[in-house]
């Protein structure tokens, strides 16, 4: 016989339930940052290290612009050319060497705001403003001079930048270039 009445069975304990605690990124945004900074220090180091590479000593404005002017006599058949390249020298010249901005001004502007100066020399000054204005009549009054013509504008640019380059000191190094002040009459 059966019983009528029984017990049901008993049901075991259910496992423990997971609550979350707002935790769980927490590990993996540390580690995200702990690699994002080791790849910023790299990096860095790479970066530094790339730019403590000594630079190249740069050429003194003197000794490039003589170069230049070397390099014109290349083209002296070319008068046009010739005149171009040769007064765009000394105008650049004169910029890196006195901080003198010449190269995007006609020739009066230029030579209205250097008079202004004590840069140069009169006597500078004057054979400047005569360079110039021959490098400007080649160029744009279509003037074709002759070879002897050119070879004086090029020697008149070579002397102004030999009288202006910085004297050099005892150890033969070119010193500093110096700047006097930019003054008015």
């Amino acid at each position: 016989m059966t019983p009528t009445n029984t017990i049901p069975d008993i049901k075991d304990i259910k496992p423990p339930i997971d609550i979350p605690t707002g935790t769980e990124w927490l590990w993996p945004v540390l580690a995200a940052l702990a690699l994002a900074t080791v790849a910023f220090v790299v990096w860095q180091m790479w970066r530094t290290s790339r730019l403590n590479v000594p630079a190249e000593p740069l050429v003194p404005a003197h000794i490039r612009a003589k170069q230049r002017l070397q390099k014109a006599l290349e083209i002296i058949g070319q008068p046009k050319e010739f005149c171009i390249l040769v007064s765009d020298t000394v105008r650049l010249y004169l910029e890196e060497r006195f901080a003198f901005h010449a190269p995007e001004r006609t020739t009066e502007e230029f030579l209205r705001e250097l008079s202004a100066t004590n840069l140069l020399t009169e006597e500078q000054k004057e054979s400047l403003g005569r360079f110039l204005e021959n490098c400007d009549l080649v160029k744009f009054a279509k003037y074709e001079p002759g070879e002897n013509e050119l070879r004086e504008l090029h020697s008149s640019a070579v002397r102004l930048v030999e009288e202006t380059e910085p004297a050099e000191n005892s150890n033969g190094e070119s010193r500093p270039p110096v700047q006097p002040p930019l003054t008015h009459k």
